[in-house]
């Protein structure tokens, strides 16, 4: 009887799938364009000159060159979902700055206890002002007459913040952009290896991992705020979903 090999019966069988896999597009989470902005996409092939951009809603094709590189999605979390409102101090006044500017409230929230633990009058060694350490330029451009006034500084800081969001588009980035400043990030096309900016980044990520209690009217116990989305969304104590509502 004739033998035949198992190597030589699983070759073929191996070759076909191999080929399989090379014509499958290359998977990537975030396409980084050379404008700033980033594209969340399903998978991603390059024909030609061309990138073939796989999305939820369809495709985009771009230019080879308006493309600056493809990361994956443990580098760009997904919005945080956290407690309805923070508890600590002037928590009504930065949830309210939050859903104004469509952010997180309990990112706006960590940001605030890691830049300055809640004093409304703290002063940095760089003359960084106030609850959200506003350098004094900075909120001369936001229109901030008052640093050291908690609801002046909180809402100059959201909205700040939401600009950095919506002009590097994820948590992280946003982050390292407020400690360090916009230009390190575009210098070092990311995060920059600043140890004080890595340092930030995760203090601020462990503070919005504290427990809250359920909201006192709601019954509401987590919220998901996108930044660039204009509604946010509850999660009873029961389970229940509570119907989205706009930002006031």
């Amino acid at each position: 009887m004739r033998r035949i090999s198992l190597g030589r019966m699983l070759l073929p069988a191996l070759a076909t799938l191999f080929a399989a896999a090379l014509a499958l597009p290359a998977r990537a989470d975030w396409a980084i364009l050379r404008n700033g902005r980033s594209l969340h996409i399903t998978g991603y092939e390059r024909q030609g000159s061309l990138y073939v951009l796989q999305m939820a809603g369809g495709e985009v094709r771009l230019p080879v060159s308006a493309v600056l590189r493809f990361e994956p999605e443990t580098l760009f979390p997904s919005p945080v979902v956290e407690p309805a409102q923070p508890s600590g101090p002037f928590s009504a006044l930065v949830h309210r700055a939050a859903l104004q500017n469509g952010l997180s409230p309990r990112l706006l929230s960590s940001v605030i206890r890691v830049e300055s633990d809640f004093h409304p009058r703290a002063v940095s060694p760089k003359h960084a002002l106030g609850l959200m350490q506003l350098m004094p330029s900075t909120a001369r451009a936001l229109a901030v007459r008052d640093p050291f006034d908690p609801a002046q500084n909180v809402q100059g800081g959201a909205h700040y913040l939401k600009q950095l969001l919506g002009k590097f588009g994820n948590v992280n980035l946003a982050l390292a952009a407020y400690n360090a400043g916009p230009a390190a990030i575009r210098s070092y096309g990311g995060v920059p290896p600043f140890p004080e900016t890595r340092d930030y980044i995760a203090r601020v990520r462990r503070d919005m991992k504290r427990p809250s209690a359920p909201h006192p009217k709601t019954g509401a116990v987590e919220l998901t705020c996108a930044p660039r989305e204009q509604r946010c969304r509850e999660q009873s104590v029961s389970g229940a979903r509570i119907p989205d509502r706009a930002l006031p």
